[in-house]
C-alpha cells in the first residue's frame, strides 16, 4: 500500500480506502496539528478530486456543498439569506489562513464538540452525504456526530458532501459564539438560529447551541415554545429554564455548566433578533 495516494476521482478514493485504512487528509488543518512529527499510517488527500468541492444548487432546489470546500469560498459565495449563519461561521473560524485551507467536511468529520459549523447546519436541516463500496446514503449531523474525536469505527466510507434542503433555505439566520477572546479560540458556547417571519410573528425557528454539551445540539423545545410570537416576545421568553432541559451543557477548563447555560441563553436571544434584523 503506497504511503501517500492523491486520487483525482471518488471512484478511485474509495478503491484505496477499499484497500486498508488510511488517514484521511482534505485542509490537513486539524490532521497536521494533531499528527506531531509524522502522519500515522497511509494517507489518502482528497484534493484533488474536483467533485467534492463547490457549491451548487440541486435539481430540488436545494444546495449541495462538496465536502472539500473551503471556509473562504462558503464565506464569499453569493447564499440564500437563510446561510449567513454559516457565513458568519466560516468567517470566524480561524484565521485567514485556517480559512483558505480548512474544509467543511473536515469540520464535521473532527467532530470537536467547538466545530463552528455545525450548529448552522443543524438550523439548515443539513443532511451529510456518504459515499462507499456500498453506495451513497444520507445522515442528518446529529447522527453523524455521535461523540467527541475519536468518532467511533465505521465502514469505509468518505463524507462527500453537505446538502441543505429547500425548506432549510427559508427565512433568515444568525451564528454567534462567545471565547475568551473574539477570534482564534476555542469557543465557550455558540448558537446559530433561523427564523421564518409570518408578518410580525415567528412561523417557525430552528434553534441549535454548539461547545456546550458533547455534541452540537438542537433545542425543539424552545422552538416550539416561541412559534407564533413576536421576536420581542420570543427572546424574553429564552431563558435559561427554557434552554436548559435540552442542553445539558458540560464543565471543563473554559467555563462550567453553568455559565454555558446562562451564554447560550443570551447568545440566542441576541441571535433571534440579529436573524430578523
Amino acid at each position: 500500500m503506497n504511503a501517500y495516494a492523491r486520487p483525482t476521482s471518488l471512484d478511485a478514493a474509495l478503491a484505496l480506502l477499499g484497500e486498508g485504512p488510511r488517514q484521511i487528509l482534505a485542509g490537513g488543518t486539524d490532521l497536521y496539528p494533531a499528527a506531531g512529527q509524522r502522519l500515522a499510517g497511509p494517507v489518502l488527500d482528497l484534493a484533488g478530486i474536483a467533485d467534492l468541492r463547490g457549491i451548487s444548487l440541486s435539481q430540488q432546489g436545494g444546495l449541495r456543498i462538496g465536502a472539500c470546500t473551503p471556509w473562504t469560498e462558503i464565506a464569499e459565495t453569493a447564499l440564500p439569506p437563510a446561510c449567513r449563519a454559516l457565513q458568519q461561521a466560516a468567517r470566524q473560524v480561524g484565521g485567514r489562513q485556517i480559512q483558505n485551507l480548512g474544509t467543511l467536511g473536515g469540520n464535521l468529520c473532527n467532530a470537536s464538540p467547538a466545530a463552528d459549523g455545525v450548529p448552522p447546519l443543524l438550523a439548515l436541516e443539513a443532511m451529510v452525504e456518504l459515499a462507499g463500496p456500498a453506495g451513497r446514503r444520507g445522515l442528518p449531523p446529529s447522527h453523524f456526530i455521535v461523540a467527541p474525536p475519536p468518532t467511533p469505527p465505521r465502514a469505509p466510507e468518505l463524507l462527500i458532501a453537505i446538502r441543505i434542503p429547500p425548506e432549510g433555505l427559508r427565512g433568515t439566520s444568525a451564528f454567534l459564539k462567545l471565547g475568551a477572546r473574539a477570534y482564534l479560540v476555542i469557543s465557550i458556547a455558540m448558537v446559530a438560529v433561523r427564523v421564518v417571519m409570518q408578518g410580525d410573528r415567528i412561523g417557525s425557528a430552528s434553534l441549535a447551541v454548539g461547545a456546550c454539551a458533547a455534541t452540537a445540539r438542537r433545542l425543539p423545545g424552545v422552538e416550539a415554545a416561541i412559534a407564533g410570537m413576536s421576536v420581542e416576545q420570543a427572546a424574553a421568553e429564552v431563558t435559561e429554564a427554557l434552554v436548559s432541559p435540552g442542553l445539558s451543557p458540560i464543565d471543563d477548563v473554559r467555563a462550567s455548566a453553568a455559565y454555558r447555560q446562562r451564554a447560550a441563553a443570551e447568545l440566542l436571544r441576541r441571535a433571534l433578533r440579529e436573524a430578523v434584523a
